[in-house]
């Protein structure tokens, strides 16, 4: 690989490979538990990066199978060194390709579609220095109208999307969501104390579903003396099962 890379332990069992380029942050671990995949599921994550929403499923209650669908290069050669390291081959299938070209997988119709995408919408913020940054922070190289559409080709009837953004792009999610035929079912807000706005938001859709969202109670990251119980769930879920 290009740029130096380091393991992380995700449980005494499962490891990622992360760079400077590509590493994970909260939101990762928070839409990981969200969309929560079956055992039985087919699935596929847009944007995956360094792997870690699939990893984490891995970890915890995996599903029958998994896509990990990036444009850029290091991020899939680093996912390729994690599935070799934890014994996940014909399980997690990398994919170097443009989400905007992907239109259905050997598989055949997904049971979930994730992504983490990126948070700032065109035209808007300063961009960042690296293209890696630019890339997983900007739409620059697709849009929320491109993942929805790309997910609504994936899905089958009543499969679902879930995603996660910034409060800001509330409206255009919901909207790109709907006009890919993909109708927002449920959505929670994250907040990192109870009087605190809202930094995140994770919604998910069903193709083909009727109108009806449910707003979920806010999960919070902060409680008394520290993270929340929640937030100490989801970090260690694996150890609570």
């Amino acid at each position: 690989m290009g740029e130096e890379f380091c393991w992380e332990e995700l449980s005494p069992s499962l490891f990622i490979c992360v760079s400077s380029a590509h590493k994970f942050g909260t939101d990762a671990f928070l839409l990981s538990d969200f969309a929560a995949p079956r055992r039985k599921d087919l699935c596929c994550d847009l944007g995956t990066g360094c792997g870690i929403i699939p990893l984490l499923w891995f970890r915890d209650d995996p599903p029958r199978l998994c896509y990990g669908a990036d444009i850029q290069k290091q991020a899939i050669e680093q996912l390729e060194q994690s599935i070799q390291k934890n014994g996940l081959k014909n399980r997690f299938i990398p994919l170097l390709t443009d989400l905007k070209e992907l239109s259905s997988l050997p598989c055949g119709p997904l049971d979930l579609v994730t992504c983490n995408p990126p948070y700032k919408a065109q035209g808007s913020g300063i961009l960042s220095e690296t293209d890696a940054e630019r890339i997983a922070r900007h739409e620059v190289l697709c849009t929320i109208e491109d993942v929805c559409q790309a997910a609504s080709r994936l899905l089958r009837f009543g499969g679902r999307l879930c995603l996660c953004q910034r409060p800001e792009r509330l409206c255009d999610t919901l909207c790109a969501m709907r006009s890919a035929g993909i109708e927002p079912k449920r959505v929670r807000f994250v907040q990192q104390r109870p009087a605190s706005a809202p930094w995140l938001f994770l919604v998910e859709g069903k193709k083909g579903s009727k109108p009806y969202m449910t707003v979920e109670p806010p999960l919070l990251v902060e409680g008394e003396g520290g993270f929340s119980q929640e937030i100490l769930r989801i970090y260690h879920k694996k150890e609570n099962l």
